[in-house]
């Protein structure tokens, strides 16, 4: 059905492993190629940790899948290299609007600010994701992709694991320090070791279409509560790159899911949608059931589960494939350093307490949402229905309004891993993302979140310290760099605005771009004491 795009098919090549006498050992081995494995392999490579990758297939997804890639998803595919290829291909969009029946009731913009380099959000296919994310991992040394290599048995111990990985050419060996598993949201792995996702399932389907149409319906999103087109429903509409577009149809918990996908079927429900003279083909389709889950702990002896395989929310806000970045990115700069002896073996608990606080709060946005497009009861339709009817004309009513509360970053301000100087007024706050800025460095315009991510950063204004301060901080450690934010000239001002950093004051930025303390005068002594505990040194004294 597809017609836009053609899947690659990429070789299967016999690894030297395989000729291996016995077992060979690899400190990381993930497994499957989709966004979040790739995106952990690629991570870790920044951080300077090679990785193994397993995947049963030889291609990327068949089928759009994931489109809505938000600007935190966006940052880190920048520290990666991969931000640009899907800027360039990907439709640019920030402002939605939302209809009751025929009437528009609210539209919203995601990015009202300038002085982000990046957009809001973008509607690429998950296929170009995943192939630009491919085409970066061919060129790096230290991540080895082992197409058609199908994991068949897995022993898993507190001190490591072993692996058995069936081939055309045969079956062999393998051990890792970490297993990072990706495989899905029926992870086999995980049913395997006897481990549970639990959550809910909502009783209701939609229909994913995906249609190759030239339209005059603006790059925008736009959702429909109960239209003249689809009565007593709901649809959503995106436009993706290649002139495809998505719409989503629900169709109720009684619907056929396989005779709901025949083009048959879909045919005129789009028709009614967009008239019958609107010439379109389609090109993919699918129909899904809302469920929200995750498992209780995302590690098991030192087998580590990410993305769908760790946590599943409904598609509506964009909270799958975003939330399974971040958790990716919140992972790799933590095992990275725990392999390296330089962080304590508890940092990967964090993993643990940050993203489990992620996915809750990614499966709380995706439940109300759900809840509102999809009325349990006629008490819960009259409400939803009179919100719609107010949200026209009164903004209280349109915070009530949810068609899918859109992906944004998570921040861990509880977690263990912050230090607090409550002397630092204003700026930003403890375990919250960075926040981007244009700024010139030697005369070079640039971007703040350029200077930030993969080591940790020191973001210091020195006014005030003692002239040899900043080579005492410097030499903290190997893994901190030091910035003088005199050095960044900040010609819209946004950044002394967004960070308001005064003589002394300081950030200690994670290797993840989170701020992991402030400090209203920076000395050597509280900064070694906050990168200590941000490498979860701290964690084995609560024990």
């Amino acid at each position: 059905m597809q017609k836009t795009y053609s899947n690659p098919i990429y070789p299967y090549r016999k690894s030297p492993d395989q000729d291996a006498a016995s077992a060979v050992h690899h400190p990381v081995i993930i497994i499957g190629a989709g966004p979040c494995g790739m995106a952990a392999a690629l991570d870790l490579a920044k951080q300077g940790q090679a990785s193994v990758i397993l995947d049963d297939n030889n291609t990327v997804s068949v089928g759009s899948r994931a489109i809505c890639f938000s600007k935190r998803t966006l940052e880190i595919m920048d520290r990666y290299g991969c931000a640009t290829p899907m800027v360039e291909k990907g439709v640019t969009w920030q402002k939605g609007k939302v209809f009751f029946k025929e009437e528009q009731v609210y539209e919203f913009d995601l990015l009202p600010e300038s002085g982000h380099k990046l957009p809001a959000f973008i509607n690429l296919q998950q296929y170009y994701f995943e192939e630009y994310m491919v085409n970066l991992i061919d060129k790096e040394p230290l991540i080895d992709l082992r197409w058609k290599n199908k994991l068949v048995e897995l022993d898993s111990q507190g001190d490591g694991n072993q692996l058995k990985v069936e081939t055309e050419d045969g079956v062999y060996d393998l051990s890792c320090d970490y297993l990072l598993v990706a495989d899905g949201a029926n992870s086999k792995i995980r049913s395997g070791l006897g481990l549970e996702s639990k959550g809910q399932v909502f009783q209701d389907r939609f229909l994913i279409a995906d249609v190759v149409m030239k339209a005059d319906f603006p790059t925008e999103r736009w959702f429909w509560f109960d239209p003249e087109f689809h009565r007593n429903q709901s649809v959503l509409l995106h436009k993706q790159a290649d002139n495809v577009w998505r719409i989503d149809f629900q169709l109720g918990w009684d619907a056929d899911p396989e005779e709901e996908k025949k083009e048959e079927n879909i045919r005129p429900r789009i028709e009614a949608m967009l008239g019958k003279d609107v010439e379109f083909e389609l090109e993919w389709a699918s129909v899904y059931t809302f469920q929200c889950r995750k498992m209780d702990d995302y590690i098991h002896n030192r087998v580590v589960f990410m993305g769908d395989a760790a946590h599943q929310v409904s598609p509506f806000g964009a909270r799958g494939a975003n939330g399974g970045v971040q958790s990716v990115e919140n992972l790799a700069w933590k095992l990275a350093r725990i392999l390296k002896g330089e962080a304590s073996p508890m940092l990967l608990e964090s993993y643990n307490s940050e993203r489990q606080h992620g996915a809750t709060e990614n499966i709380l946005n995706s439940t109300r949402a759900t809840d509102f497009i999809t009325p349990k009861n006629d008490i819960s339709r009259v409400f939803r229905d009179e919100t719609l009817r107010l949200a026209k004309h009164y903004p209280f009513a349109r915070s009530l309004v949810n068609s899918g509360r859109l992906s944004m970053p998570c921040d861990y301000r509880n977690s263990t891993l912050n230090s607090i100087d409550s002397g630092f007024q204003g700026g930003l706050e403890v375990g919250f993302v960075c926040q981007d800025a244009p700024i010139k460095i030697d005369g070079r315009n640039s971007w703040l979140l350029e200077q930030l991510g993969n080591r940790f950063v020191l973001l210091v204004n020195p006014e005030t310290l003692a002239d040899d301060e900043l080579t005492k901080l410097a030499a903290i450690s190997d893994d901190l760099e030091v910035i003088d934010s005199r050095t960044l000239e900040d010609p819209e001002g946004l950044f002394a605005k967004r960070y308001a950093l005064l003589g002394g004051h300081a950030y200690l930025v994670r290797p993840d771009q989170y701020i992991a303390a402030k400090f209203k005068q920076a000395n050597v002594s509280d900064v070694s004491a906050a990168m200590k505990r941000a490498l979860g040194f701290n964690l084995e004294k609560a024990q």
